[in-house]
C-alpha cells in the first residue's frame, strides 16, 4: 500500500540528489596517439579541454548532434578575418564547446594573439571542483 495513490504526492515519492560521477578515464597521449594509465581530477580535465577543442563539431557521426560535442574552431581556421572578429568569436566557440562538460563551470579572461598565420589563445577554466585551469591552444 505504500505506493497508493489515494497518498499525498510528498509521501509517495523520495526525492534523491544526484551524485557526482568520477572523472576517470584513460590517459591519452596525443603526441604519439597512444593510450595508456589511467587519470582523474584535473589531469582528466585538461584532456577533455584538448580533445574537445581537437574534435571539429558534428563531423564525427559517434557524438552526434544531439551531445554538441566537439568544436567549431576549424571554421575559423584559413580565413582572413580580422583581429576584432576573431576576439569576439574565438571566446564564443570556446565557451560552447567548454561548458558541455558538466565538470566545467566558467571559461573566461580570453587573450589572443596573432603571430604570422599562427594564432595562440590563452584562457582559465573554472571547474566544479573549484579548481581553476589556465589552457592555452595554438590554432
Amino acid at each position: 500500500m505504500a505506493l497508493s495513490p489515494l497518498r499525498p504526492p510528498s509521501e509517495r515519492a523520495v526525492e534523491v540528489a544526484p551524485t557526482p560521477q568520477p572523472s576517470r578515464t584513460y590517459a591519452l597521449d596525443f603526441a604519439t596517439g597512444e593510450v595508456g594509465g589511467v587519470i582523474d581530477g584535473e589531469a582528466a580535465i585538461r584532456q577533455a579541454i584538448r580533445k574537445a577543442l581537437m574534435t571539429a563539431r558534428f563531423r564525427y557521426l559517434i557524438y552526434g548532434y544531439e551531445h554538441l560535442y566537439g568544436c567549431e574552431l576549424e571554421d575559423l581556421i584559413g580565413q582572413d578575418l580580422p583581429i576584432e572578429l576573431l576576439n569576439a568569436e574565438i571566446p564564443r566557440v570556446i565557451s560552447e564547446a567548454l561548458l558541455v562538460d558538466d565538470r566545467i563551470t566558467n571559461v573566461y579572461n580570453f587573450t589572443i594573439m596573432r603571430e604570422g598565420d599562427g594564432l595562440y589563445v590563452s584562457f582559465f577554466v573554472d571547474t566544479v571542483d573549484g579548481a581553476i585551469i589556465n589552457e592555452e591552444v595554438a590554432v
